[in-house]
């Protein structure tokens, strides 16, 4: 079992392969971020591979998909020995392995009678890239990730140091869609973070797989005007997003963007660095993926925020 002392030099990496995850840019879009914060605002959670690095005094973790919600919710207050337990006795009952494919489907079908949280991480450990996908009866659906997919070393000690952390959070969980969110309380110190499905895009949030409705215009606009309403009460925010993919472009955000002057695009690329979107050259075959700002971030060339606040740590891969 790891050690907790063990485990606080690093940026926490979510056990989750989820879709559109932010653990390879989290030293991009970390620094970006305001110094203080009150209560932070994930409200389109994922594998909550952000808000677990995010400093601040309180975390509100949110995601539409109920299961993991409860997921996350059981990391918290089960105890992490007897999380670790659970997970492997139902390896050992299930017999399940990079090769048994039967197995997989008889625990598939065990889960979906029974929907115990824990056995969503199971089920993940062992379907096809670690991925989570429901069908429209919410029935976890993912297919086996034969020969590949297994709960391993590397996976359990990601686990651990997530689980860890999450206790250590003073945390509250919900499973609201993000028009059902309240926001009234929050003030000119809190924080929201936006990191919802790419409108031109193709993930399996997009088009529903997950077993929920897509991600559309409709949805695509009304965010931005929730957006709009945390900028007129002074609330910060940060959304992650994409200008341009693949010969695509999102002229809807664009349009946002500029109509509003305190709104600031802030680039995120390969070579983890920051600059202006105006100075990027256009390859249309590439993906031009930024964090839109209401504030300007407090960061320079020099040094950066991010080597201020994590010098003592590093990421963990």
């Amino acid at each position: 079992m790891l050690k907790e002392k063990s485990v606080t030099k690093y940026i926490i990496k979510s056990p989750l392969n989820y879709i559109g995850g932010k653990a390879k840019i989290l030293n991009q879009i970390l620094p970006l971020f305001p110094k203080k914060i009150n209560n932070f605002i994930d409200l389109f959670a994922g594998g909550f591979n952000v808000g677990i690095n995010v400093n601040a005094e309180k975390f509100f973790c949110n995601d539409n998909l109920t299961f993991l919600i409860d997921m996350f919710k059981e990391f918290k207050e089960v105890e992490l020995e007897d999380s670790v337990y659970h997970i492997e006795k139902r390896i050992e009952r299930f017999k399940l392995s990079q090769t048994n494919q039967n197995g997989f489907i008889e625990f598939r079908k065990f889960y979906n009678k029974t929907k115990q949280p824990l056995d969503l991480f199971v089920l993940i450990a062992y379907s096809f890239n670690h991925q989570i996908r429901f069908n429209n009866n919410h029935e976890f659906n993912n297919p086996f990730g034969k020969n590949r997919s297994c709960f391993n070393e590397t996976m359990k000690l990601n686990l651990e140091r997530f689980i860890i952390k999450i206790k250590k959070m003073e945390i509250e969980f919900s499973n609201k869609c993000f028009t059902e969110f309240d926001f009234t309380f929050l003030s000119e110190d809190d924080f929201v973070y936006c990191d919802p499905p790419y409108l031109i895009t193709t993930g399996t949030y997009n088009d529903g797989k997950r077993g929920f409705k897509g991600w559309s215009t409709k949805e695509e606009i009304a965010l931005l005007k929730t957006l709009d309403k945390l900028t007129k009460a002074n609330v910060k925010f940060a959304l992650s997003n994409v200008l341009e993919h693949k010969g695509k472009s999102n002229e809807i955000l664009k349009d946002w963007v500029n109509s509003n002057s305190n709104y600031q695009i802030n680039t995120i690329d390969f070579n983890y660095s920051n600059s202006n979107y105006q100075t990027i050259i256009r390859d249309k075959k590439s993906s031009k993926e930024v964090l839109i700002t209401n504030y300007q971030p407090l960061i320079t060339k020099q040094k950066s925020l991010f080597d201020e606040i994590y010098e003592d740590y590093e990421i963990y891969r």
